[in-house]
């Protein structure tokens, strides 16, 4: 299934060959790091190899994800730093009324933020912040607005830079695109956001049971 390939493939990339170096290994203190997906349509937050895997669908103006950040982000962040759970982001931009417009400019800013020099940890904190500061139907944040969000949760310098300059990180219509249809196969009767499912298990979630993460971990 392609949730599998796509694991596999992401093992493989992240794993590849390398020398054996001697000495002890250094624990980064800022805990995992984040990537890209396979695909280059989502952002990896947390170590790939962590034993619980998802894909969280979620759209920038959309309330719902809100609350999902408000009720849950904080204890993502500690299982994702913990190396216990990996979220794979995956945007859609469904809500904007053109191209262009609030929900492509924080996606295009996510992409911008994630990379070796993000933390997991830094980079759950600018979605939550992001979300939390939400004006569905408004003009959203500016990139100064977004730029200081990113730089106050801990997001890399280099990447603060460019959430500043606007610049374009990928193909957004593209990215909205196929990340709609990969929701779409997890749910296609109640396609919407937010969705999240288990790579692992092959199942997506019932985000609305209260329980729903605590259960999750201790699968």
């Amino acid at each position: 299934m392609r949730y599998l390939s796509v694991l596999i493939l992401t093992l493989l990339v992240v794993t590849g060959c390398g020398r054996v170096v001697a000495g002890a290994a250094q624990v980064d203190p800022r805990g995992p790091a984040t990537q890209l997906s396979t695909d280059g349509f989502g952002i990896i937050a947390g170590d790939p190899k962590a034993p619980i895997q998802i894909e969280l669908y979620t759209e920038p103006q959309c309330t719902h994800c809100a609350d999902l950040q408000k009720d849950f982000g904080r204890q993502m962040a500690s299982y994702m730093n913990l190396g216990q759970l990996a979220v794979t982001y995956r945007p859609v931009t469904f809500l904007d009324s053109k191209p262009g417009g609030y929900s492509d400019r924080v996606a295009n800013a996510l992409f911008l933020a994630a990379g070796p020099k993000t933390s997991a940890k830094a980079f759950q904190e600018f979605v939550e912040d992001l979300w939390s500061r939400q004006d569905p139907g408004g003009k959203g944040p500016s990139n100064d607005e977004m730029a200081t969000m990113a730089h106050d949760s801990g997001v890399d310098a280099a990447a603060v830079d460019a959430i500043t300059s606007g610049k374009n990180a990928l193909d957004l219509k593209e990215m909205a695109a196929t990340n709609f249809e990969y929701l779409y196969e997890i749910d296609p009767i109640n396609t919407g956001t937010p969705a999240i499912y288990d790579l692992k298990r092959d199942k997506t979630l019932d985000i609305y049971d209260n329980n729903w993460l605590s259960k999750l971990m201790s699968s």
